[in-house]
């Protein structure tokens, strides 16, 4: 273990100083593209300033014989692209893969400057988090980079759950964790070959009202991911850090995307990913807090004062927690109206 005191202290000489705080930008989108794909590649410059973040994609999605077109194309994207505050990730590939440590000495030394965070898929402990750190700091000397490059863990193995404290905990780099929903059933065998979402064979059913046992009896169909989610939240607080709910399969059914999404945000994510141009106006939605709730806890905290007593507002109890809920609403609203002036006067409107 090492000692607290060498925790922000640079892992190789002439790398950038660790961040002492993960700066919060909007992400409440992570929309992902195939670099190598000429069609998806020409529409990127069109999608800045529509997706907060913009992923090239070097992991799954991505055919065994295409991951250096994959590469080449994301360091094309990333010299030739005017981003401006979209930001620009990238998911590599799997650490027990072959095409791993060609991407990372790739993109660090080529374009280490134009990306922002790394994901590292299927993290199954603090281990995987530590060796990233050390070859990341030992590549951003060797490029003369003066900021670190963040790392974003996916959650894709019941291994990762059981230990995402602990990843979230293993490095300053560390920016967040996204749940992976496919690869985590596979890890966990979980009966369910859906890319998200629920199943309507999990299930609670209320109790029988008479003799029969099957009349008359409703059933709700129930989260699959709220266990995770909520851990995962819980780590990401702990260690400072952000959590995402990952992607949802069906691209068709925007419905159900909208709830799992929103699940997620109440819960506490900050987004999650977009497979379609179609989920980013969700996500968009879905991760921007309403205009009227806005308008209510800045109601809330004016009424308050100074956070402290209880007052009555429209027949409602507010007290010291109510306040600092609010908070997190109106911080959240003002950090998104800076970047977005179509919610900045959404919210000026909800509160005139």
């Amino acid at each position: 273990m090492r000692s607290p005191k060498d925790f922000f202290q640079p892992l190789a000489v002439g790398a950038p100083e660790p961040l002492r705080q993960i700066p919060f930008r909007p992400s409440r989108m992570i929309h992902f593209f195939d670099p190598g794909n000429e069609k998806m590649a020409a529409k990127v410059p069109g999608m800045v300033g529509t997706a907060d973040v913009l992923c090239g994609n070097l992991e799954d999605a991505i055919a065994a014989d295409r991951k250096e077109v994959a590469r080449a194309g994301l360091v094309r994207i990333a010299r030739e692209v005017d981003f401006g505050d979209t930001q620009l990730w990238t998911r590599v590939n799997s650490l027990d893969s072959p095409w791993v440590l060609d991407d990372l000495l790739t993109l660090v030394t080529e374009v280490g400057d134009r990306l922002d965070v790394i994901m590292v898929p299927k993290v199954e402990g603090p281990e995987d988090i530590h060796y990233v750190d050390r070859l990341l700091a030992q590549l951003e000397a060797r490029a003369g980079l003066r900021r670190p490059l963040l790392v974003h863990a996916l959650l894709e193995t019941a291994s990762g759950v059981a230990q995402v404290e602990e990843i979230a905990l293993a490095s300053p780099r560390m920016q967040g964790i996204s749940l992976g929903p496919a690869d985590l059933a596979a890890s966990r065998r979980m009966k369910t070959t859906r890319v998200g979402g629920g199943h309507p064979g999990y299930l609670v059913r209320t109790d029988p009202t008479g003799e029969s046992l099957t009349e008359g009896r409703t059933t709700y169909q129930q989260d699959l991911w709220h266990y995770t989610v909520a851990r995962m939240v819980d780590a990401c607080v702990r260690a400072g850090i952000l959590p995402y709910y990952g992607p949802f399969g069906d691209i068709r059914d925007t419905v159900a995307c909208e709830d799992q999404f929103r699940n997620a945000y109440l819960l506490g994510c900050v987004g999650a990913w977009s497979l379609h141009p179609a989920q980013i106006a969700i996500a968009r939605k879905v991760f921007s807090p309403d205009a009227a709730e806005v308008a209510w806890a800045r109601r809330v905290i004016a009424a308050m004062g100074d956070g402290t007593g209880a007052v009555m507002l429209d027949g409602k109890m507010q007290d010291d927690a109510t306040v600092k809920q609010c908070q997190v609403v109106v911080a959240l609203a003002d950090d998104l109206a800076a970047r977005d002036p179509e919610l900045a006067a959404a919210y000026k409107e909800a509160g005139e």
